[in-house]
């Protein structure tokens, strides 16, 4: 999933400044309205609640009238008040992630090296730095999904655990650090499969993890690292409803699919695409206004 932090080579960020409805509504339909990998966006709370910034990252200069005017749908008023700014290539990077508290979720602390010595003994920390794809464990997906593999964890181990759309591959890692036992984990971004790749040399977490590039679950590596006790696809709905189907034979038997990357609204189109599957919804979550869905195998449902 693309989240967190500007696109790759971001160029331009757009902002607004309004009330909290206003500015999630506005970053909700402005990132739906781009390709993820080009657009990323966020809101957040500023000045200590008395009100809001909701911000797209563009990684080409946007067209700043229909910018507004999708501001304008989504939050009635506000097209007016949104600003745009051109960005210094080499800044953004460090000045995203600069100041980010650390995010605990069970047992795992998601952080910077700023904050590495005050990680626990008892917690699993998973450091993620400054770096050219998305994942940082601030965003309500990525931590809706960390909290689906802590749940699993608590009742077994998995023989093999799949990471569709793994970005920094923060997911991948906390299931390798965990349950130390293979992961397959995919992007169709080569850039953040080469960024996942260094974060796990750097989390000690690279032996039980298998990078894989590739659109889908296509590719023979899936069907020859399956079946997989536990898969996780943080990513948005329509690549979701695309997956349910070539990643049900992927499946254990008695498996867990955690799936996030969905907006409240979008939940039940998703949930719907995966019954058709014979899967069924064990737990929803929502995190920061974004909903995680966990879901297993009805007994005795053959595969299709």
């Amino acid at each position: 999933m693309l989240e967190g932090l500007p696109p790759n080579g971001a160029t331009h960020v757009m902002r607004l400044r309004a009330n909290e409805a206003a500015a999630r509504a506005a970053a909700d339909l402005v990132g739906e309205s781009f390709d993820p990998a080009e657009v990323a966006t966020s809101a957040f709370e500023i000045e200590d609640g008395a009100a809001w910034l909701a911000e797209a990252y563009f990684a080409e200069p946007p067209d700043e009238e229909a910018v507004r005017e999708l501001v304008e749908l989504a939050a009635p008023g506000c097209g007016a008040a949104v600003a745009f700014d051109t960005l210094e290539r080499k800044d953004w990077v460090a000045a995203s992630l600069e100041g980010l508290a650390p995010v605990a979720v069970g047992r795992f602390v998601v952080h910077g090296s700023h904050d590495r010595e005050r990680i626990g003994p008892n917690r699993i920390g998973l450091e993620i730095e400054a770096a050219l794809a998305f994942g940082t464990g601030h965003h309500g997906t990525t931590q809706g999904c960390l909290a689906g593999i802590a749940a699993f964890g608590k009742k077994r181990r998995p023989q093999r655990t799949l990471d569709v759309g793994t970005g920094t591959g923060v997911l991948a890692m906390a299931a390798a650090r965990l349950f130390h036992t293979p992961v397959l984990a995919s992007d169709i971004d080569r850039v953040a499969v080469a960024t996942a790749k260094a974060n796990a040399r750097a989390n000690r977490a690279a032996p039980e993890i298998t990078f894989l590039h590739a659109p889908g679950l296509g590719a023979r590596a899936f069907r020859n690292g399956a079946p997989y006790d536990l898969i996780v696809a943080n990513i948005l709905l329509p690549p979701l409803k695309r997956l349910a189907r070539p990643l049900r034979p992927l499946l254990a038997p008695g498996g867990t699919v955690v799936l996030s990357g969905l907006l409240p609204s979008h939940a039940n189109a998703a949930l719907a695409a995966y019954r058709a599957q014979g899967l069924h919804l064990r737990r929803r979550r929502t995190i920061e206004g974004w909903v995680t869905l966990e879901l297993a195998a009805d007994a005795g449902r053959p595969l299709r």
